[in-house]
């Protein structure tokens, strides 16, 4: 990991000089300056932060997509994949490879240990403007700890720059109680700053850079994931109930046109941060080729369980005359739409999906974003904290109330009252709300895996045994069970090379 960050990032510092659109999005590190021949104004730190984005798009399709989705089953691959079936080896490299996220941390603590050199070599360079940069690494080092926090539970903390050859690598696992206190005092120190932005001059700018919104946003996954519900339902609020016109929005219009905006053309109201790609500056991707029925490289199909969930909902709407809004031609699609109840297949469409019902895009236009959080998120994930907070029947019709707001603007039929449900029973609600509403978007898995580990495994048996033998029919039952009854199982094997490069690393104790 130390030579991949030092040689492919420290070695190669991109020459950024102008906030193009095109340059910003497009541009990797490719001269051979060092550090210390770095950090001589704005722009290059400015450089160094777009730098960690655009590493973090390389990501989505080898990393984001499958790391989210396929342990869940709910979204798998038609090719063999180990990850999926709970198969992957300590030498399956690129399957445990924690290089890629390091690889973000690296350009955040070389900002925060270095941009202050810039402020000294150029006058215009202002405190407030590296304030500003700090926000954005902070973001990203604490969503790149999250994601690894998610997948290896344990591992190194790393908070200084790795800027030459000197530093040592040899660095042990760090708790996972631990290095959740370091997301989250990450997040408060760039809040502290006062500098967390709003709004940027451009649209894509403000969906594709870290805001005070991704903030708020990845504050509350994280809480939820610590089971500190009060703090979560704090930062919901602070998007929900926001004191500003530059807030995202959620998109509450019941129809078809206005959900899907989402997705095609991107950027809109609802959405809190997204990763960015745009055909008018070359800059493609081929996730409308991995959710394609009918492309020759297609990777990903919806499971028959969750299939049949989505004919449900589009059967409802068809049968009572209602416009189909997340289900056909919104979240997923059938090779025939007008057979849909026998259709044996069915696949998301958030990424294939043109601008024009039930047209897919053309190659010119394979330029999807990536959406990491938007307002439908943050309602679910208040409605979940909600119910976790307390046993009080307030909080879970207030629950009930913003779920209901996520189903009605998809013309789906509204929750009931919920006053003889129980706290299983309103998760439930919750789960199958999010595996609806997010599908594809790189949440499922760790969904189930939130929802089976809290209170220590209290609900593993329903949300995470089960659901995964539901919906995971790329392995056998027996062998699924065998593996989610190991909680080392649940987390994936230190790679081969790292533990031979680090002999301070300890490996995961289910992959000895």
């Amino acid at each position: 990991m130390k030579q991949r960050i030092i040689h492919s990032l420290l070695s190669g510092i991109a020459l950024l000089l102008t906030t193009s659109c095109n340059d910003w999005l497009e541009v990797m590190p490719q001269n051979d300056q060092t550090s210390d021949a770095y950090w001589q104004n704005q722009e290059e730190v400015d450089a160094m932060v777009t730098s960690g984005y655009l590493y973090l798009r390389e990501m989505v399709v080898d990393y984001l997509i499958p790391y989210g989705e396929l342990r869940s089953g709910q979204l798998y691959s038609i090719k063999t994949n180990k990850l999926q079936n709970f198969q992957v080896k300590p030498t399956d490299e690129s399957l445990c490879d924690w290089g890629p996220f390091y690889q973000i941390i690296n350009v955040a603590n070389t900002v925060l240990s270095n941009a202050h050199k810039a402020m000294t070599n150029d006058r215009t360079y202002k405190v407030e403007e590296m304030n500003a940069h700090f926000c954005e690494a902070y973001f990203l080092r604490a969503l790149s700890y999250f994601y690894l926090v998610r997948n290896w539970r344990e591992v190194p903390l790393i908070t200084v720059p790795f800027e030459d050859d000197s530093y040592s690598y040899h660095v042990p696992k760090t708790s996972e109680d631990s290095i959740i206190a370091q997301i989250k005092a990450d997040v408060r120190a760039a809040l502290a700053t006062g500098a967390a932005k709003e709004y940027y001059e451009t649209t894509w700018e403000t969906k594709g850079r870290a805001t005070r919104w991704a903030l708020y946003a990845l504050m509350a996954d994280v809480c939820l994931w610590s089971e500190d519900y009060a703090t979560a339902i704090t930062f919901c609020d602070y998007l929900m109930n926001p004191n500003s016109s530059h807030a995202p929005v959620l998109l509450s219009t019941p129809n078809h046109a206005t959900w899907f905006s989402m997705f095609n053309p991107g950027n809109s109201n609802e959405s809190i941060f997204e990763l960015q790609w745009d055909y008018q500056e070359n800059q493609t991707n081929n996730l409308p080729i991995l959710f394609d029925n009918t492309a020759t490289n297609r990777l990903y199909q919806l499971s028959p369980q969750l299939l049949l969930d989505f004919n449900s909902e589009y059967g409802y709407t068809v049968e009572n005359m209602l416009e189909a809004v997340r289900t056909m031609f919104g979240g997923y699609y059938t090779a025939d739409p007008n057979a849909w109840e026998v259709a044996t297949s069915g696949y998301i469409w958030k990424y294939c999906g043109s601008r024009t019902l039930s047209d897919k895009r053309t190659q010119t236009y394979y330029d999807p974003n990536f959406i990491l959080y938007r307002m439908a998120d943050v309602y679910l994930m208040k409605a979940e904290a909600l119910i976790l907070r307390s046993n009080n029947p307030d909080d879970w019709q207030e629950a009930a109330d913003l779920i209901n707001v996520i189903r009605q603007r998809s013309n789906l039929e509204p929750i009931d009252d919920v006053s003889d449900k129980n706290e299983q029973e309103m998760l439930a609600l919750v789960l199958y709300e999010r595996r609806m509403e997010l599908v594809g978007e790189g949440k499922s898995w760790y969904d189930v895996l939130r929802f089976g580990r809290r209170a220590n495994n209290r609900y593993k048996s329903v949300f995470l045994d089960d659901l995964v033998t539901t919906y995971n029919k790329q392995a056998g039952e027996s062998w699924l069970l065998s593996v989610l009854s190991n909680d080392n199982a649940l987390f994936l094997p230190i790679s081969e090379s790292e533990l031979e490069a680090n002999k301070l690393l300890e490996q995961n104790p289910y992959y000895y």
